[in-house]
């Protein structure tokens, strides 16, 4: 059973009434996780939704979603009264704030968690080491998940993303427990995407100072074929490793979209984001270890399911 939980800004809680429909929506990082819930309402009941500030949803005792509120909405008509609220993962607290421009002689995770993170209230689970990076830069205009996102996933190797329970979780992907779908997996529905626009075989990293170049290639979709290259010009006098750094990290991106498979399973949270799915269906398609890039389970009219993206699992990230 579906239990939603509204805490408003001074600390109260409102627990909402039946759930009727949800939508709950999970990627690995941008764009943030969302949520939409509709409840049975009784018109005249006290009016104290406008001061809710954050979100809980459980799915029989568990949770499954943590958030902001961005919307409240509620009304009658013939067929009777209903509320709906709609908002977004706990990632929304870092985009929604302009980060202060610095300049950090050397900047540690610390320093980010503790200035870009800390001030709103949310926890973070570390399960990396991350190098210290000296000369680290925040830009005027950039927002606050801009600034973690930069320092973990371009110097770190690490995406940063948020899990159902509102924690900043700074650590590799699991690689142990996978989920399998056989050939007596409920799948109603399955679609293989290999796409080539977009995905970049080769970057040339230029300081703009020296004219150095830095090449840096992805050699297997060379080998396949891959001929799309970019040109990226760094500030002056960059370092080496920050020009490795942001070729690498150029092609990784562009990389995401090269296979995608997207799947529907008749049962809501089958999977998470991250998580490992192992592929072995009668249809012998795309057969293989995939690893989920975004989760939607939904509740309406036709039943509760579950829509999985998947990617090759070094393609996440």
């Amino acid at each position: 059973m579906m239990q939603g939980v509204l805490t408003c800004w001074d600390g109260r809680r409102i627990i909402l009434p039946d759930v009727v429909r949800w939508k709950f929506q999970y990627g690995c990082g941008t764009p943030c996780d969302s949520f939409q819930l509709t409840c049975l309402w009784e018109p005249g009941e006290a009016d104290v939704l406008a001061e809710a500030v954050s979100f809980t949803a459980s799915q029989d005792g568990e949770t499954v979603f943590t958030g902001v509120v961005d919307e409240c909405e509620r009304g009658w008509d013939s067929s009777g009264g209903t509320l709906t609220v709609a908002g977004r993962g706990m990632a929304a607290r870092l985009l929604d704030n302009e980060a202060l421009g610095a300049d950090y002689q050397v900047a540690t995770l610390e320093d980010i968690l503790r200035d870009h993170v800390a001030p709103y209230g949310i926890p973070a689970s570390v399960g990396a080491e991350l190098p210290a990076v000296p000369n680290f830069s925040v830009s005027t205009g950039s927002s606050e998940w801009q600034v973690v996102y930069e320092f973990c996933r371009y110097y770190g190797g690490i995406a940063p993303r948020f899990d159902r329970y509102g924690r900043l979780v700074i650590a590799p992907w699991p690689d142990g427990e996978r989920r399998v779908l056989g050939p007596d997996a409920a799948v109603t529905r399955l679609t293989l995407r290999d796409q080539r626009y977009g995905v970049l075989s080769q970057v040339l990293v230029r300081d703009r100072t020296s004219e150095e170049v830095q090449t840096v290639a992805d050699g297997d979709f060379l080998r396949r074929g891959g001929r799309s290259r970019r040109v990226l010009t760094m500030p002056g006098k960059s370092s080496y490793q920050a020009m490795r750094y942001s070729g690498e990290y150029q092609l990784a991106r562009a990389r995401e979209a090269l296979r995608t498979l997207e799947l529907e399973l008749p049962a809501a949270f089958a999977a998470w984001p991250g998580e490992l799915v192992e592929l072995n269906l009668t249809q012998n398609v795309g057969t293989g270890l995939w690893r989920v890039r975004e989760s939607v389970s939904a509740l309406e009219e036709r039943g509760s399911y579950t829509r999985l993206t998947l990617a090759p699992p070094d393609a996440v990230g």
